[in-house]
C-alpha cells in the first residue's frame, strides 16, 4: 500500500489573506501524520501567503498550478520553474485539463513543462485525461497514454521517479459528474502498466481528480491502483478539506 497523497489544487480561488486565514485553521485542527502526503497548490500571488502560514509544518508540500515553457525571457505574466523552486515551491502541476482545454497547452509544452520543472528539482504532478466526446468514442486509453508519454519523454530514469500522476476525466471536473471508482481503477491501471513499461519505479503515486468530494473520497481511495486525489472545490473549506484529507 502506497501512503495516500491528498492534493489541494485552489485554482483561481483565496487570495493572500483568505490563503493565509486557511492555513491558520487548518494547521490548527490537522495534526502531522506520517502515513499520508497534504499538498497546497495556491494561486501564484496566494503562494508566499500560503507557505508562510504553514511555517514549521515540514509535513506539508506546496507547489505551484503553473510554470511556463521557457526557463527566463521575454514572457510577460509567466513564472519559470526556477522562479518557482526558489520562492519555496516543491512541486508544480503540469498539463492540468484547464491548461489544456483553456489555455491551448499543448502535449509539446507539457513535454517542456516537465523537463524544465524536474531540472529545477520540483516535482512534476502530470496530469492526463480525457474529454467526454473522447471517452463515448472509446478513446480514453488512447489519449491518457499519448498525454502520459510526451509528459515523461524527457524525464531521466531519476527524475521519473519523483513524479506524480493524476488522472482527471475531463467531464468529471467541476460537473458534479464524477467517474466510479471502478472507472478509476479501470484507467489506473492502464496507466500504472504504462509507467512500468516505462520503467517508472511502482512507488510512483497516481491520483485521481473530478469532482472529489468528503462523501465519495474514502470509496474512490478504496479503488484499486487509487494512490490518492486531486481535489478542486471541495479543498477551498477548511471543514470538506479535513474531511477529504482524513479519509481512509
Amino acid at each position: 500500500m502506497r501512503a495516500p497523497v491528498l492534493a489541494a489544487n485552489w485554482k483561481l480561488n483565496h487570495g493572500p489573506t483568505e490563503a493565509a486565514a486557511f492555513l491558520r485553521a487548518f494547521c490548527g485542527r490537522y495534526a502531522p501524520r506520517d502515513d499520508r502526503t497534504v499538498m497546497f497548490f495556491p494561486s501564484a500571488l496566494a503562494f508566499a501567503a500560503a507557505r508562510e502560514a504553514a511555517a514549521g509544518r515540514a509535513d506539508l508540500r506546496f507547489g505551484v498550478q503553473n510554470v511556463a515553457a521557457h526557463d527566463r525571457g521575454a514572457f510577460t505574466g509567466e513564472n519559470s520553474a526556477a522562479i518557482a523552486r526558489d520562492a519555496g515551491a516543491t512541486c508544480v502541476l503540469v498539463g492540468h485539463s484547464e491548461r489544456r482545454h483553456v489555455f491551448g497547452e499543448t502535449d509539446a509544452e507539457t513535454a517542456e513543462k516537465c523537463a524544465l520543472a524536474a531540472a529545477h528539482e520540483l516535482d512534476p504532478v502530470l496530469c492526463v485525461g480525457e474529454k467526454l466526446d473522447e471517452r463515448e468514442r472509446g478513446e480514453t486509453e488512447r489519449v491518457v497514454l499519448r498525454q502520459l508519454r510526451a509528459g515523461i519523454r524527457r524525464l531521466t530514469a531519476q527524475q521519473r521517479a519523483r513524479l506524480v500522476i493524476a488522472y482527471e476525466p475531463v467531464w468529471a471536473i467541476g460537473t458534479g459528474r464524477n467517474a466510479t471508482p471502478a472507472d478509476a481503477a479501470a484507467v489506473h491501471a492502464v496507466v500504472r502498466a504504462e509507467l512500468r513499461a516505462e520503467g517508472v519505479p511502482d512507488a510512483v503515486p497516481i491520483l485521481y481528480g473530478g469532482s472529489v468530494k468528503p462523501d465519495n473520497a474514502p470509496a474512490l481511495l478504496a479503488a484499486d491502483g487509487v494512490d490518492g486525489l486531486l481535489v478542486g472545490g471541495a479543498s477551498l473549506d477548511v471543514e470538506s478539506w479535513l474531511a477529504v484529507v482524513g479519509a481512509r
